[in-house]
């Protein structure tokens, strides 16, 4: 089956065609409506600067690493406020309509990380914001908090060693939680009404230190005709049951050697039905058919290849390729029923590194690296050809949100509103 982003709008959001129809316009969540990481079909920019190109920046309250959220004339952005827990959202002039702070902050360990590194999710209905902190919490549109809860006061502490990044997404009605780390993991389904736990299953697997310590985010796919939770992390991918949290299937031999500090960072990317896996911290990608019963290991490991994957970026997948970004900018696209390589490329070197997953808009690539440099490639059936590296002077950990012929683009500092008229920014 060939997926675009009407169909992500289908799997994702499930409401009517006038709903599915809003949300393939939006960006309800972290990489986009099916969170391949494409955009709608547009025209979007290609050269800017803090000066030129810009309709509008704003300063942010705090630092945080999440990518906004998108929905009509609002955006959706969590980050410190006040050194608390605090989501804000703008409407799509750069007005800041409302603000709210949640509790006290934990903030980040490492230099790119933050107390707000997940990213928040929408519906058009909810706004849900989950924090290193352990809150999770719902808002509707107009900034009225529907319900708040704190997962390690209810299940237990975080224990991983470095910032949380996983963000939330919406399953069956519910907003649904992975937490994958040392000791007892789960992952959860809250009502978005009321907050109310729907089910708990437990998704713990015996690993080497450090290797059962995750930071991805689950996708939600329809799969064998069931809505289900596609889950990378503790050397295993595993398939839930949205209705219920059950166990589905599961594929594990990612860490055949039981190798320490194999965490899992870079989040799965799927399309045709197929779930393209990262792991080895960046060494190994891997493809696997999501369909079945049970182990699945043997039976729907379709390929296996070495020195191409990423540590950090998460895929973008589309027309039967992916598109990988290594951290130190190495590209390659990749035929996702054969793993073959396509054709490879590399950005420009530098000592930092690209956290931000890859964004694809049309025949455009967005690609940010940390120190703020945006740089914008054409790709073809053939290639990458750079025609922008747009340096921000900030920096960037977040993804670009292409959006209704513009960009957005969170950085440590500012929230910039790209448009290919825009005016210079003040």
């Amino acid at each position: 089956m060939r997926f675009s982003i009407f169909t992500a709008a289908v799997i994702f959001f499930g409401a009517s065609a006038a709903g599915r129809a809003e949300a393939a316009e939006n960006w309800p969540q972290w990489r986009g409506p099916l969170g391949t990481g494409v955009a709608a079909a547009g025209q979007y920019p290609v050269k800017f600067s803090p000066q030129e190109g810009v309709a509008w920046k704003v300063d942010l309250p705090g630092k945080g690493s999440s990518t906004p959220a998108v929905w009509n004339d609002r955006i959706f952005l969590t980050c410190a406020i006040d050194e608390e827990d605090g989501v804000v959202c703008y409407d799509m002039q750069g007005k800041e309509l409302w603000r709210k702070k949640l509790g006290e902050e934990r903030p980040g360990k490492h230099r790119n990380g933050s107390g707000s590194n997940p990213s928040p999710v929408t519906d058009g209905k909810h706004v849900i914001g989950y924090f290193k902190s352990g809150t999770l919490a719902c808002f509707d549109l107009e900034g009225k908090q529907q319900w708040k809860i704190n997962l390690q006061e209810e299940f237990g502490p975080d224990t991983l060693w470095w910032d949380l990044g996983t963000s939330p997404v919406f399953a069956n009605g519910c907003a649904v939680v992975a937490v994958v780390h040392t000791g007892d993991s789960y992952l959860a389904a809250f009502d978005l009404n009321t907050g109310e736990v729907k089910w708990k299953v437990p998704r713990k697997y015996e690993c080497e230190e450090e290797s059962d310590q995750t930071y991805s985010t689950p996708v939600v796919v329809k799969s064998d005709g069931k809505e289900v939770i596609v889950t990378w992390g503790a050397d295993h991918l595993t398939g839930h049951d949205a209705a219920d949290g059950k166990l589905l299937w599961e594929s594990g031999n990612f860490n055949p050697e039981n190798a320490r500090a194999w965490r899992t960072i870079a989040s799965v990317t799927v399309a045709n039905g197929v779930a393209v896996v990262p792991y080895g911290r960046g060494k190994f990608l891997a493809g696997v058919r999501i369909s079945g019963a049970g182990d699945i290991t043997k039976s729907n490991r379709m390929w296996t290849k070495e020195n191409i994957g990423a540590d950090v970026p998460t895929a973008a997948t589309r027309d039967g390729k992916v598109f990988v970004l290594g951290d130190t900018g190495h590209l390659t696209c990749v035929a996702i029923e054969s793993g073959d390589a396509l054709w490879s490329a590399d950005l420009p070197r530098n000592r930092n590194k690209f956290y931000a997953s890859p964004i694809l808009a049309g025949d455009k690539l967005y690609c940010i690296r940390e120190d703020g440099t945006v740089f914008v490639g054409q790709i073809s059936d053939t290639g990458y050809k750079e025609l922008a590296a747009n340096e921000m002077g900030e920096r960037i950990i977040a993804c670009p949100v292409p959006v209704r012929g513009g960009l957005l683009i969170r950085g440590e500092e500012h929230l910039y509103r790209i448009e290919a008229n825009g005016t210079a920014a003040k």
